[in-house]
């Protein structure tokens, strides 16, 4: 491993360890970060809104010495960092401000995430709210405008529902 800089690291973690990797780490005072977002399961006799985590198997670590990047690697259910080549994927503090951001904020609905490349559309940005400043594509979906955000760190997309008075398109400016 080349020497490790203090910031955000993604963790990929067995799947459906997502809770117990988080707890752990909290348990080492190792910081953490696990976005959660609430679903309506639907079962033939009920209906049950569950929670999961936005980003299935990740983990965002905060790693501050090289002991920390080990000891979160030894936890029961962490696999590996996330690695692009031989770099570690490491997100900004900003990401992940905008992200716990994203979480917080009752108005935007419908929060997917898709490691598809958005289909061609119009490229805009987000001018207004907690998504404020980054560049998104735009495609529709059963008549709803439904804003692509890829958050490039990560290499995936994540789709949120917000209105449209927030955009401001790039072409035409």
């Amino acid at each position: 491993m080349k020497a490790t800089h203090n910031g955000w690291y993604v963790l990929y973690v067995k799947s459906r360890y997502e809770r117990k990797v988080y707890d752990a780490l909290q348990s080492l005072s190792i910081e953490s970060f696990l976005p959660m977002v609430k679903e309506e399961r639907k079962w033939s006799d009920r209906k049950k809104m569950v929670e999961k985590p936005l980003f299935p198997s990740y983990v965002f670590v905060n790693i501050n010495s090289s002991l920390d990047f080990y000891k979160a690697l030894a936890v029961n259910g962490a696999c590996m960092y996330i690695r692009f080549g031989m770099e570690y994927a490491k997100i900004s503090e900003q990401e992940i401000s905008k992200i716990d951001l994203l979480m917080g904020k009752k108005y935007i609905t419908n929060i997917e995430v898709s490691t598809m490349l958005p289909k061609i559309g119009d490229l805009m940005e987000i001018t207004y709210g907690p998504l404020s400043g980054l560049n998104c594509k735009i495609i529709k979906v059963n008549n709803e405008h439904k804003i692509i955000v890829q958050i490039e760190s990560l290499q995936q997309n994540i789709t949120a529902t917000v209105p449209s008075s927030y955009l401001f398109n790039k072409l035409t400016a």
